[in-house]
């Protein structure tokens, strides 16, 4: 019997979620799945996403996949629109697509800054804008829009990464004053330094566990699941007059 929360309100629930096929994405889709809600999710990864969507259904639970560059903003307003024609109109919207790629800032060039803000915030505009007027009609929703403690601690070597997710709480801020009137709550969901696949590859040394144990406040280590447990917190009905806030799930890390 597991000792985390159960939310009836999710159950049913049409929610979309990005970059759903790996890393914290892939446990936001497993958690809501296991809720009861209608899971859409894309990722740019196409057989690992469709692989996860097939694990879903087999266990009984609703899951459909598309396979989608989320920078395409056409193409992935397409798959929303694919989604809600299967689910429903999305009822909970995460945006939770996101590249912490490396660079130089005197080696950024125009380019470069475009398609990293396509990748780290654009995206997640074009997908509230999509998702919004069914919210809207239904006179609820709840939309994610998913941070990073990166600029708050001052990361070396993201500076554009940091520049879109700081960018990020400016778009909670704003969305959530232009659609509570109608019911809909925006929020910010902010990990840490999460113990991804991808994190524990490339990153998590032993300097950087050095480093996590001397600035966490709680000890131990920050995984996907700690993070979806407030992204289902956040959407539930538990939260209905929650928005405009930032939700830290870093261990005591930064300071918002």
């Amino acid at each position: 019997m597991t000792q985390f929360a159960r939310y009836p309100s999710l159950h049913g629930v049409p929610v979309v979620i990005s970059g759903g096929a790996s890393g914290i994405g892939e446990c936001l889709v497993r958690e809501f799945a296991a809720q009861g809600a209608k899971v859409g999710f894309v990722d740019i990864q196409a057989e690992r996403g469709q692989q996860l969507a097939t694990e879903i259904v087999a266990a009984g639970q609703t899951a459909l996949f598309a396979a989608c560059d989320i920078t395409d903003v056409a193409a992935y307003q397409a798959a929303i629109n694919t989604f809600a024609e299967a689910n429903g109109d999305a009822l909970v919207l995460v945006n939770n697509a996101a590249h912490d790629q490396r660079h130089d800032w005197i080696e950024v060039t125009p380019a470069y800054w475009d398609d990293r803000m396509a990748v780290n915030l654009k995206h997640a505009f074009f997908a509230i804008q999509a998702v919004a007027p069914g919210m809207i009609k239904a006179k609820r929703g709840s939309i994610i829009n998913t941070g990073s403690i990166s600029w708050m601690i001052m990361s070396p070597k993201i500076p554009v990464y940091e520049t879109a997710k700081a960018a990020t709480h400016g778009l909670t801020r704003a969305m959530a004053r232009e659609l509570g009137p109608h019911g809909v709550r925006v929020n910010s969901l902010v990990p840490g330094w999460v113990m991804t696949e991808r994190q524990l590859t490339h990153w998590v040394d032993a300097e950087a566990e050095r480093q996590i144990d001397a600035t966490q406040a709680l000890a131990g280590r920050v995984y996907p699941e700690d993070v979806a447990r407030m992204a289902l917190f956040l959407a539930a009905e538990d939260s209905a007059m929650i928005s405009a806030q930032q939700f830290l799930v870093d261990g005591g890390w930064a300071h918002g």
